[in-house]
């Protein structure tokens, strides 16, 4: 696979992550961004050894959009740091199923990880395995669809980076993403493959090296996005 690739250079690399392509290698085997990123890097040069490439985050398998890799140890570093001093801005772009109460606010619960079942659960904070998954949201536009009823396309920064977060707190506040199959009770029964209605549209953070802030942005053009267009 040929990938996207919105910046590069020797320090650093973004990219669009499909839907259905894991951010790295998995049980599956099947193909993942670190190799699809690691192979078109290799391609370019000319160095029989293998290059350094670094993983700064994940996308979870089903979700698309903008992703950064490091190619030295050390932009991996800074970005790392970057992450855990909340200096890196992530925007999601999901369309749910109803309309918030709320046309603007913030989700703050405890979600525990079930790893069995590769699932996340809201729990109360006394839980000594849960950890505080914060976002906040803007609706962007509400339509009517006779498929589905209300959908309503929300605007969302992550604050935190938990296991499945944007899906479990969506559903739990009684907005569950479309094509959801595992948090989503319309689709959880779905037979046919559905693309969850998840996006990872805007990006940006300080370069590693040149001190000067990055900003990235892709907006998704599939169904039901599309139903959307333009975003205002």
């Amino acid at each position: 696979m040929e990938p996207k690739i919105l910046f590069e250079d020797k320090h650093l690399i973004v990219t669009i992550k499909p839907p259905m392509v894991p951010s790295q290698s998995d049980k599956t085997k099947d193909e993942d961004m670190m190799t699809i990123i690691m192979d078109h890097i290799q391609s370019k040069g000319k160095e029989t050894s293998k290059p350094y490439l670094g993983l700064i985050h994940r996308l979870d398998r089903p979700v698309g959009g903008i992703m950064v890799f490091a190619k030295t140890e050390f932009a991996n570093a800074k970005l790392c740091e970057a992450i855990r001093l909340k200096q890196f801005k992530k925007i999601y772009y999901a369309v749910v199923c109803g309309k918030p109460e709320i046309l603007q606010g913030e989700l703050r619960d405890h979600l525990v990880k079930l790893g069995t079942v590769n699932m996340s659960k809201v729990a109360t904070p006394e839980n000594k395995n849960a950890k505080e998954a914060i976002l906040s949201y803007s609706l962007i536009k509400t339509v009517f669809t006779e498929a589905y009823g209300e959908l309503s396309l929300l605007k969302i920064e992550l604050k935190t980076g938990r296991h499945h977060q944007i899906r479990v707190q969506l559903a739990n506040a009684g907005l569950p993403i479309w094509g959801d199959t595992k948090y989503n009770k319309q689709f959880v029964k779905v037979k046919d493959w559905i693309q969850i209605a998840l996006w990872a549209a805007e990006l940006s953070f300080i370069h590693p090296k040149e001190n000067k802030r990055l900003e990235f942005e892709e907006i998704p053009a599939a169904f039901p996005f599309s139903i959307f267009s333009p975003f205002s």
